[in-house]
């Protein structure tokens, strides 16, 4: 979250943030009741003040106070209390709207209001795969080498929810193994994470845990919530503590189970593998010093674009317009598949730089390697490695051939045990 005290000073600004954005934030009545608090906050420390010196009067008293005198007091501890009560509420409020107001915006991100706005910043090594006949989509070729089971789990869990079968299971491990094998050559720890986290790690990351339009399925009768990527837990790791400049940056790789409620509608989107309830994703992701940030965030997109290439799959990368950011990252790049299927791109990675958006709700601060001293805010970035799901959708409608027989990318033959699904 923004700074309030810098919402206050930069009201035009934050506005000017808010509607390039396209959201809909009460700034106005986050000022008004900022106001409130600041002027009760005031208050309260006047009654403070005065309680202080009425009960270093009682104290000079010698012998039994008047009831006058002890009743003063009673009237201003209850004053207190009550405008502590009040001041509760409003902060409460207040608090809430305080998240709602987004990061920053890199002044290089391009206007609009949705991913077709989006602006195409470059296109991956590989060519744009020609077929001579019909291209099957993901679907019809999992059928045809039964590597999934919609229906069952639908009876079993409901729509959005799928089962992986035999050479699938290994292709979804193989993509596993193979992200992770290229986040530790370039100097990531690797995590397995909690596939759950407090409401509270899940709300400072720029998730909302609560209310109609959350994409975080919540625990009942718990402070727990599914987490919609590991980007969640690898952040909480570090929450509420003090890093020294010199451990800075600090990589990690996170391999977890990703739980959205985003499915739904009707149309190619929840088609298959392409928009689910749940997925495999290893993910990429940083606390960095602000000197860091920007050469960070290219080093992890670079990082998905390797991914990518070495699988010989055809992508373009996209940079996010204004509209089309999420609210913690202040800039963005989608890489986007080439899904001969879908005949389209597809959304298969995203890398952000979130500035100190995260870290200052998460309370993750820096301690000066050289006065020992606070240092301000860590800076954090993430990026996907791979979402094993939409992965394997342009894998398989990439590399099929007119019989059906799909062929396997030479890094994930070790972990199949074939270079080809044959009919």
């Amino acid at each position: 979250m923004l700074n309030r005290r810098y919402i206050i000073d930069n009201q035009d600004k934050i506005r000017l943030n808010i509607a390039r954005r396209k959201m809909n934030v009460d700034l106005d009545r986050f000022l008004e009741l900022y106001q409130q608090a600041y002027a009760m906050d005031r208050d309260i420390q006047e009654i403070n003040r005065q309680m202080n010196e009425h009960a270093a009067s009682l104290k000079a008293i010698k012998g039994h106070p008047s009831d006058e005198a002890l009743q003063t007091g009673r009237d201003l501890k209850e004053q207190r209390d009550s405008l502590r009560e009040k001041l509760c509420n409003i902060e409460t409020e207040l608090s809430r709207l305080h998240y709602a107001i987004p990061n920053l915006i890199d002044s290089r991100v391009p206007d609009g209001a949705t991913d077709e706005d989006n602006v195409v910043r470059e296109y991956g090594l590989t060519a744009k795969p020609e077929f001579d006949f019909k291209v099957r989509d993901h679907v019809e070729l999992g059928e045809l080498h039964d590597l999934f089971d919609f229906s069952s789990a639908s009876r079993v869990t409901g729509q959005g929810f799928y089962y992986l079968k035999g050479d699938a299971v290994r292709l979804d491990l193989a993509l596993q193994l193979y992200a992770i094998d290229i986040l530790e050559r370039h100097g990531f720890i690797l995590h397995t994470t909690p596939d759950m986290a407090r409401l509270e790690i899940i709300a400072s990351t720029g998730y909302n845990p609560r209310g109609e339009e959350t994409q975080i399925y919540s625990i009942d009768d718990t402070n727990l919530g599914l987490i919609a990527t590991s980007e969640i837990t690898l952040a909480g790791i570090h929450a509420d503590t003090l890093i020294d400049e010199r451990e800075l940056p600090i990589l990690m790789g996170g391999l977890s189970h990703c739980f959205r409620r985003e499915a739904g509608g009707s149309g190619r989107d929840t088609r298959g593998l392409y928009r689910v309830h749940q997925f495999s994703k290893v993910e990429m992701f940083a606390f960095a010093h602000p000197d860091q940030a920007e050469d960070l965030h290219t080093k992890i997109l670079d990082i998905g674009k390797e991914i990518f290439d070495g699988l010989g799959i055809h992508y373009r990368v996209v940079e996010n317009a204004a509209g089309d950011l999420g609210a913690s990252a202040y800039r963005k790049f989608d890489i986007e598949a080439w899904m001969p299927g879908r005949d389209s791109y597809g959304e298969v990675t995203s890398v952000s730089n979130c500035t100190d958006y995260q870290a200052r709700r998460l309370k993750v601060r820096l301690r000066s390697s050289i006065t020992g001293k606070s240092a301000g805010l860590a800076h954090t970035l993430n990026g996907t490695a791979i979402a094993t799901g939409r992965a394997m959708l342009s894998l398989l409608e990439t590399c099929q051939e007119a019989d059906g027989s799909i062929r396997i990318p030479e890094p994930l033959q070790a972990v199949l045990g074939k270079d080809k699904l044959s009919v």
